[in-house]
C-alpha cells in the first residue's frame, strides 16, 4: 500500500486527534494476538484490520456452525456448511478488506505448550475466548512477558471489560478468584449480538489507545453494562495483592498446567469434551478408517463424524478430537478409545 492510498484508507481516523499522523504510523508498526474467534474476536479482528494494525495473529481451535451466524459478524452459511475453522474463515473475509495488514491465522487451542510461540513479537494481547482457564493462561503470559491484556466478556444482554497492564494495573486474577470464575454462559442463557459487538468496541478502544501510546485516557477499571436493562457502572482497578504471584513476578501458575495427551477437556456449555492425542492426525488416513464405520465429512482442516451412537467426532491434524453431543469426560474417552484408540 502506497502512502497516498494508505492516506485516504485512513484519514478520517487520522483526522481524530488523539491518533492523528503519528499513531497512524504507530498503528502499522504493531501487532496484536487475539485468542477466541467467535462472537468477540470477530468484532475485535475487524476493527484491528479496519484501523490498520500490522500484524494481527489469531487463534481458535474451533469451526465455524450455523449457530454462530447469529452474533460472529466474520462468517456466514457458506463457512458453516463447509467446517471451515474460524481462524481460516475469518482471514478469507479480511484479507479481503485490508490487505495492506499482516493476517496471521492459527487453527489451534491455546495452551501452555504453545502460548510462547502465540506471543512472539506480540505488543497487546486481545480476550475473544469464553472461558476462564484460558484468560488465566492469557493473564499470566501478558504479565509474564510485560504485554497489555485487554479482557472482555459477554453473555445474555451484559457485559465487562477490562485493560491490565503488567507493572501499572492489578492482573486479572487480582481481580477474579480462579474458584469464582464459573458461571453462566452463552450455551446455557443466551446471547444477543449488540452486547457482543459493544464490549469488543470498548476493548478495541483501550487498545487503540495503548497501540498509539496515549496512555493517559486508558480507562482504570472494569466497566459492567447491561443494555436490555440499561445498567451501567464502572468499578476502580484495585491495587495488585500482595500475595498475587503473577503481579510479583515470581510464579504464573497456568503456564505450569500443561495438558497430557488423553486429557479430557469438558468445553463448557457446549456438550463438547475435547481429548488430545500424543501425535498429530492424517486426515486422509483417518477418513478412510473412519468411513467403515461412520457418516464422514471433512475437508483440509477438519474431519467429522457421525457415529452410530449419536455422538460426533471432530478431529483436527493438530491431534485435537472434539467429542460433541456428551458433557461427560468418561463417556467422551469411551468413545474416543472405541474408534481412535487411547
Amino acid at each position: 500500500m502506497d502512502t497516498e492510498e494508505r492516506t485516504s484508507r485512513y484519514s478520517r481516523q487520522m483526522l481524530f486527534k488523539p491518533i492523528g499522523p503519528d499513531g497512524q504510523r504507530a498503528l502499522g508498526e504493531r501487532a496484536v494476538l487475539i485468542v477466541g474467534m467467535g462472537a468477540l474476536g470477530t468484532v475485535l479482528a475487524n476493527h484491528m484490520v479496519r484501523a490498520g494494525v500490522g500484524t494481527v495473529r489469531f487463534v481458535d481451535r474451533d469451526y465455524v456452525e450455523s449457530s454462530n451466524l447469529q452474533r460472529q459478524m466474520l462468517y456466514d452459511e457458506d463457512d458453516a456448511a463447509s467446517l471451515t475453522p474460524k481462524a481460516i474463515a475469518a482471514q478469507r473475509r479480511l484479507s479481503r478488506i485490508n490487505s495492506g495488514v499482516k493476517l496471521e491465522a492459527v487453527v489451534a487451542d491455546a495452551t501452555a505448550s504453545n502460548i510462547d510461540e502465540l506471543m512472539d513479537g506480540i505488543d497487546l494481547v486481545l480476550d475473544g475466548t469464553d472461558n476462564f482457564q484460558t484468560r488465566y493462561l492469557l493473564n499470566d503470559a501478558c504479565f509474564k512477558y510485560g504485554v497489555p491484556f485487554v479482557y472482555g466478556g459477554s453473555v445474555a444482554s451484559r457485559g465487562m471489560s477490562a485493560i491490565f497492564v503488567p507493572g501499572e494495573t492489578a492482573c486479572l486474577r487480582c481481580l477474579i478468584e480462579p474458584t469464582e470464575s464459573a458461571g453462566e454462559t452463552c450455551d446455557t442463557i443466551g446471547v444477543i449480538a449488540p452486547i457482543v459487538d459493544i464490549v469488543a468496541s470498548y476493548q478495541a478502544v483501550e487498545a487503540l489507545k495503548h497501540l498509539v501510546g496515549d496512555s493517559k485516557s486508558r480507562r482504570p477499571s472494569l466497566a459492567t453494562l447491561d443494555v436490555w436493562h440499561n445498567h451501567y457502572y464502572e468499578m476502580k482497578l484495585p491495587p495488585s495483592r500482595p500475595d498475587c504471584p503473577v503481579c510479583g513476578g515470581t510464579h504464573y501458575p497456568a503456564l505450569d498446567m500443561t495438558e497430557e495427551a488423553g486429557d479430557a477437556t469438558s468445553l463448557c456449555g457446549r456438550e463438547t469434551v475435547q481429548i488430545r492425542a500424543r501425535g498429530s492426525f492424517d486426515l486422509e488416513e483417518w477418513r478412510i478408517r473412519l468411513e467403515q464405520v461412520a457418516d464422514v465429512r471433512a475437508n483440509p482442516f477438519l474431519l467429522k463424524a457421525e457415529l452410530p451412537e449419536g455422538e460426533r467426532l471432530v478431529l483436527f491434524p493438530d491431534g485435537r478430537t472434539l467429542v460433541q453431543g456428551t458433557e461427560d469426560p468418561v463417556r467422551a474417552k469411551t468413545l474416543y478409545a472405541r474408534y481412535i484408540g487411547m
